[in-house]
């Protein structure tokens, strides 16, 4: 029997984007929380050279090596996503963070040659929790510790766009280079430090492999222009932020996204597609100091649905100085 396309990929491929060829699926589905899960599984990470290791959570799994048969899972998902829309009943909190966690968690209970050992695992010493880890699972590669997160940066007009410093994220109150410090000196070496050593052999974990896998987006300047952090996947999913000042109007068909609604390209059915005046209403009611705003420029498909052609984040004129 032939090699199949998996085994075929360099370490490299397999271990950052094994389902490079699957990266247009979530346009090709309706269900929106489906659309969400295959974006999780299938986008580009935002690095491809991070100051600790990374490995896309289902290298290891059965998947990695037939593509195809998570496709057909996902399309599965699409046509009965009962199963899906199920196990989010579980999740209370809107937090896009909670809700791509819970999405993984989803998929790695389900993919064949992972065993999903723990979630959320809290480390404690003395009666005081020190940390969690995101996830531990086990393939044939080992036991892995993998922390998980979902961001969005936007980068600088000015100053050294190559620096993760510069790199905010929309509320001012992240930096892509203080998330990267922070994963890898507090949050990945949990795992090897003694007191995590009763939790881990409760699980029948002798040793683990810690990674990271960093999913979401880079805005650039508009106007204005950036280089990519450094580290930035090639691949990398990306938009433009904007200042209210510099909002061109009379272009496209433009809406707002809610937040939980950031993480997949959007989909948006005929009948709910704004018209440019709606959009204009809504823009003229914007508070001058609103939180940014990710905006979608849509464009119609031959089903007769809006999809996703731009995004972008609108920010109020004095963003980033908000206190100002």
């Amino acid at each position: 029997m032939g090699e199949t396309t998996g085994q075929r990929q360099t370490g490299y491929a397999r271990w950052m984007t094994p389902f490079a060829h699957l990266e247009p699926l979530p346009r090709h589905l309706r269900h929106p929380a489906v659309r969400d899960l295959a974006w999780v599984l299938l986008s580009a990470p935002l690095l491809g050279d991070a100051p600790c290791r990374q490995r896309h959570p289902l290298a290891g799994s059965s998947w990695a090596d037939e593509p195809e048969r998570l496709a057909a899972w996902l399309h599965a998902l699409d046509r009965d996503p009962a199963p899906l829309l199920a196990w989010l009943t579980r999740l209370t909190s809107r937090r896009l963070g909670l809700y791509y966690e819970h999405l993984w968690q989803f998929a790695l209970q389900q993919a064949p040659g992972i065993e999903l050992l723990a979630a959320n695992l809290a480390i404690r010493e003395g009666g005081r929790t020190l940390g969690e880890l995101d996830i531990l699972l086990r393939d044939h590669e080992g036991d892995h510790h993998l922390e998980l997160a979902i961001k969005l940066y936007l980068g600088p007009q000015a100053g050294d766009s190559q620096d993760p410093a510069q790199w905010l994220g929309p509320g001012c109150h992240d930096r892509l280079g203080l998330k990267l410090a922070h994963l890898a000196g507090h949050q990945l070496p949990i795992s090897a430090q003694p007191h995590s050593r009763e939790a881990l052999h409760g699980l029948g974990v002798a040793q683990v492999q810690a990674h990271l896998w960093l999913g979401g987006y880079l805005f650039y300047p508009w106007p204005g222009h950036a280089e990519p952090p450094v580290g930035a996947h090639p691949r990398h999913l990306r938009g433009r932020w904007l200042h209210r000042r510099d909002w061109p109007l009379g272009i496209g068909r433009w809406q707002p996204l809610a937040r939980h609604s950031w993480l997949a390209p959007a989909r948006v059915e005929a009948g709910s597609c704004w018209a440019p005046g709606q959009f204009e209403h809504w823009l003229k009611g914007l508070d001058e100091v609103a939180p940014a705003q990710l905006l979608v420029r849509l464009e119609e498909d031959h089903d007769g649905a809006w999809q996703e052609a731009e995004r972008v984040f609108l920010v109020a004129d004095s963003w980033p100085n908000l206190g100002g």
